[in-house]
């Protein structure tokens, strides 16, 4: 196992991009003008489309819904990078952090690579096309955050688990407020008290998850909303997207483990009578 010196190194790193996170970049500042006037001329059916993912994120919550994953092809790529055996998500838990680092650093590419081609297809149609693209991207972001809590050793199968992900998506998608009210709420998992009651009370605010979504689409789908045009901005904008999930999913995960890693060396230091 890793050194305290390289856990806290790392712990470091997360929390200097934690920081990070605490200003708006110029275009997203500017962003946010486009979408009140896009509000206006969005047909009604792409309203009704964003509003069903509300739903979908409830089912998600509740019981995984459609998009539970097949883990095997995970544990097969930790198991690559640790070169160890990995037979389940629980034999994870004690791999080294350095084998996490790069499998989610190989399965971040993969998904970006997805959300550019997925992008690019659906803004061939222009704005009939973007109602596709919608649904598919938040279950493609669902299952993203599935497979990265699987890397670090955590089973997305457990509804616990399936809150810290829907925080993980609320987390990517807020602005400068909400991002520091989400850490936060997630002090609750970093310090092992979380339970579904007390996290399903924080998650009155997770249809901001579906309302922040529509908000990126005000300038990331604007341009895609053009037929032929928007596969170019359709790819772009998906490939951006993606990536900041996977960044912020394996940002707080991560910091989950490595706490619970300093946690239990901790508690091995101290001395019992």
């Amino acid at each position: 196992m890793e050194s305290k010196q390289l856990l806290e190194d790392e712990l470091t790193k997360i929390e200097a991009w934690e920081k990070s996170q605490s200003g708006l970049w110029f275009w997203e500042r500017i962003g946010r003008i486009p979408f009140k006037i896009l509000d206006k001329l969005t047909p009604k059916f792409i309203h009704e489309k964003i509003g069903l993912l509300l739903d979908e994120i409830g089912s998600y919550i509740q019981t995984g819904g459609k998009y539970l994953i097949q883990e095997k092809a995970i544990l097969n790529l930790v198991e690559k990078k640790a070169n160890t055996q990995v037979e389940s998500i629980s034999d994870i838990e004690k791999i080294p952090l350095q084998a996490m680092i790069e499998a989610s650093h190989e399965h971040a590419e993969k998904w970006t690579k997805v959300a550019t081609l997925q992008g690019a297809t659906t803004g061939i149609g222009g704005i009939f096309t973007l109602a596709v693209d919608i649904p598919a991207l938040l279950g493609m972001s669902l299952k993203t955050l599935q497979e990265i809590a699987i890397i670090h050793g955590y089973d997305p199968n457990e509804k616990n688990e399936r809150i810290f992900i829907i925080k993980c998506l609320q987390f990517s998608s807020a602005d400068v407020v909400g991002k520091q009210a989400i850490l936060k709420e997630l002090s609750t998992f970093y310090h092992g008290r979380s339970s579904s009651n007390e996290m399903m009370s924080q998650l009155q605010g997770w249809r901001e998850v579906v309302y922040t979504y529509r908000d990126q689409f005000g300038w990331k789908k604007l341009l895609q909303m053009i037929p032929i045009a928007g596969i170019i901005f359709g790819a772009i904008s998906n490939r951006s997207m993606i990536q900041d999930l996977t960044e912020t999913g394996n940002m707080l995960y991560r910091k989950r483990r490595i706490l619970e890693r300093l946690q239990d060396e901790s508690a091995a230091m101290t001395p019992h009578f």
